[in-house]
């Protein structure tokens, strides 16, 4: 297995100097759901001058940046760029998780004691940080400075919700109405601005609104066609261009779904970030605040298409012109010498395996739901016990431990026959039990990288890696991500705000957790004692362009 190693930077931290420097009113915190480094790189000649290039050529750019932990799922990233730890530490080692005692799911975000003020609200629907169990730079920077604000916007619950940790406001897009919602664990009732954000822009207005390429279609040569046997179907088809409402009657879940997979998600999700730095006075008001802004869309179209679709390449292309957008209208309500972004994803991507092995490469699926039920079969055949394994929890089978107590059964030795049978299925590289999860040995990296993710009283005990190129799937199309290969694991971080971080390019190994220390460091904060990562390396000042454009961008 081709990981890339552990290692903190031995670089130079960020200068001394700059602690010094004038704090910045505004810490914009941003995330790319589902982006991996390999597009930014690929991309970069087509993007335009000041999206994604304010970062590339007048900001820094880590080409080597990579999560420490295995199991690389949108939860657990998020809460990892916030809190500077791993899923071992802060918790949030997945989407969701198995209750080790009844089996039954448990969402990230989910409490139970709260409910959306937008919308109905289901039981584990994601409403409160409650799972969350370290504190994160928001937090931090609350308790030092109470009259901060620290608000994190998503189109998605847990994408808003961890960001803005304990002490923060989260604001999340929802699929079932179309519009931005709080929760009542962060305030009784909404504001006037978002009432009224939601009664004029929410996403009615993208009905039957075209989605076109933003270049030539010679510029997406290199992309697999559209109409792939492989990729899943939106409610707007398979093929660009498209219309978002075709296929469904009238706007609603459906079709509000839809618009988060495409660049209108975004958009709707930059122009309520706005909103808020309007109406909140983020960045204005002589303390030093924090807007966090995960995009989602990206996420889905990766899931749906792949990440080697047109559909993925155009989605960037539109992001980049939001993003000039989003960037020019801080420049005007905050000032361009008053506010930084820092930009990371919270994983990467598989390319669809089917797509892989077109090219040549490895690929494929482990049907994992029926990978299990075989697997529960086969071990009543030696055990005599029925259903002895609940699931599948944060990339490992989780036990029923008290139907093996009460059997008499001894853990390890299930365990043990488990693990030979899951070695002989079709995309399974290996598997480690819960004696190696637990131990502080040294062992192979991706070993490492599972205990990063495993936190005992919510993960399994018997943790599997499948093949490179595979994927644990419930459907025959699109991908995913989760996996503790490359591909899943390497993603871009970038730095904007020349005074405080320099320009450059940094090609040294740094990883995810050093996120939080840096935007702790900038904010002036006391040194994250939680933390697991450290401030990221300054540049060299040796600048290194990344291509420039090839043609002049439209934007």
């Amino acid at each position: 297995m081709s990981l890339r190693p552990f290692a903190l930077a031995a670089s130079a931290l960020l200068a001394p100097a700059l602690q010094a420097a004038e704090v910045p009113r505004l810490v914009v915190m941003m995330v790319i759901d589902g982006l991996p480094e390999r597009q930014i790189a690929a991309f970069a000649p087509q993007f335009g001058a000041d999206g994604f290039r304010r970062f590339l050529d007048r900001g820094v750019w880590y080409r080597n940046a990579r999560y420490g932990h295995g199991h690389t799922v949108t939860a657990a990233g998020h809460a990892t760029l916030a809190t500077g730890t791993h899923p071992a530490r802060h918790g949030i080692v997945s989407n969701e998780w198995l209750d080790r005692d009844t089996g039954a799911s448990v969402y990230c975000t989910e409490d139970r004691a709260h409910r959306y003020h937008e919308g109905p609200t289901q039981p584990d629907e994601g409403t409160s940080p409650k799972n969350l169990l370290v504190p994160t730079v928001g937090d931090i920077l609350k308790a030092q400075s109470p009259s901060s604000k620290v608000i994190a916007v998503s189109g998605k619950d847990r994408g808003a919700i961890l960001p803005a940790g304990h002490k923060g406001t989260a604001y999340m897009y929802r699929t079932e109405t179309g519009r931005f919602s709080s929760s009542t664990y962060y305030m009784a009732q909404h504001p006037a601005w978002v009432n009224a954000f939601n009664g004029k822009f929410n996403a009615d207005r993208f009905w039957k609104t075209p989605w076109h390429l933003a270049r030539p279609a010679a510029d997406y040569a290199q992309d697999s066609p559209d109409g792939q046997p492989w990729q899943g179907k939106a409610g707007f088809g398979n093929r660009l261009p498209a219309t978002l409402g075709d296929g469904v009657e009238a706007p609603g879940e459906r079709f509000y779904t839809d618009v988060l997979t495409s660049p209108y998600g975004d958009q709707m999700t930059l122009e309520f970030a706005l909103a808020a730095v309007q109406h909140e006075a983020l960045g204005q008001r002589g303390v030093p605040d924090v807007l966090a802004v995960s995009l989602s869309a990206h996420d889905y179209i990766n899931h749906v298409f792949g990440p080697e679709s047109r559909f993925s390449h155009d989605h960037l292309l539109h992001l980049d012109r939001q993003l000039q957008s989003f960037f020019a209208s801080l420049d005007r309500q905050v000032g361009p010498g008053r506010y930084v972004v820092a930009l990371s994803s919270d994983h990467g991507f598989l390319d669809t395996p089917e797509y892989r092995k077109q090219k040549g490469l490895n690929g494929g699926r482990v049907p994992i739901g029926a990978a299990i039920t075989a697997l529960n079969t086969h071990l009543q055949e030696q055990f005599k016990v029925p259903k002895l394994v609940r699931g599948f929890s944060a990339g490992a089978l989780l036990f029923n431990l008290d139907l093996l107590r009460s059997q008499g059964l001894d853990a390890a030795t299930v365990e043990a026959a488990a693990a030979r049978y899951v070695a002989q299925l079709e995309g399974v590289q290996t598997s480690f039990g819960l004696a190696a999860l637990s131990s502080d040995t040294p062992g192979p990296e991706v070993l490492t990288a599972l205990r990063n993710s495993w936190y005992a009283p919510r993960s399994g005990q018997l943790a599997i890696v499948p093949q490179e190129g595979w994927m644990y799937a419930f459907r025959p199309t699109g991908t995913s991500h989760g996996s503790p290969w490359d591909y899943d694991r390497h993603v871009p971080i970038l730095l904007w705000g020349p005074a405080w971080w320099g320009t450059g390019v940094v090609d040294t190994p740094v990883q995810t957790v050093d996120f939080a220390p840096t935007l702790a460091q900038v904010l002036q904060l006391p040194p994250l004692t939680q933390a697991q990562g450290q401030v990221l390396p300054r540049p060299d000042g040796k600048k290194r362009r990344p291509p420039q454009p090839r043609t002049a961008a439209t934007h």
